[in-house]
């Protein structure tokens, strides 16, 4: 079966940006990465309407993305905060790689304002794929191969 013979309904990008393809949705988890918890602070951070961050969070909650955990300051009232679960956390490279593509092709000539570096050594961060066999080096699109999977079905015409 070829490429165009493959039905991309149950395709994992369309399932994937139909979790978080929206342009909010991604600002919201870049933003959690960040240590951003409260949804004043999404709100201010990222001037989003009150309708369209409650809307995405409702989402990344439902998607099991994030998670809401209560919280309460002394002498406030029980409040929400919002949290990256493992599967939110399974977005970081996803969100890297666009920041690593940003600052390339569509960066700031002053360079790039978020500086992400290894805690340990203090090295630059970048997503690369590799091969999982012993030589593991970086790949290019031209070095793969693409084949059906187990789940591929024909176009229905």
């Amino acid at each position: 079966m070829e490429w165009l013979e493959i039905d991309t309904e149950n395709c994992p990008v369309r399932r994937a940006l139909d979790l978080v393809g929206e342009k909010w949705s991604l600002l919201i988890l870049r933003d959690a990465f960040n240590g951003v918890r409260r949804y004043d602070d999404f709100r201010r951070h990222l001037g989003l309407s009150e309708a369209v961050l409650a809307d995405r969070l409702r989402k990344l909650v439902a998607a099991d993305i994030l998670r809401v955990e209560p919280y309460r300051e002394p002498g406030a009232r029980t409040r929400s905060q919002y949290r990256l679960t493992s599967k939110g956390r399974d977005l970081w490279p996803v969100l890297l790689a666009l920041k690593q593509w940003g600052d390339t092709h569509a960066g700031d000539p002053a360079g790039t304002p978020l500086d992400i570096r290894h805690s340990d050594c203090d090295a630059p961060v970048r997503v690369e794929v590799v091969c999982t066999g012993e030589e593991h080096k970086t790949l290019t699109p031209f070095d793969v191969t693409v084949r059906p999977g187990p789940a591929a079905r024909p176009v229905q015409h």
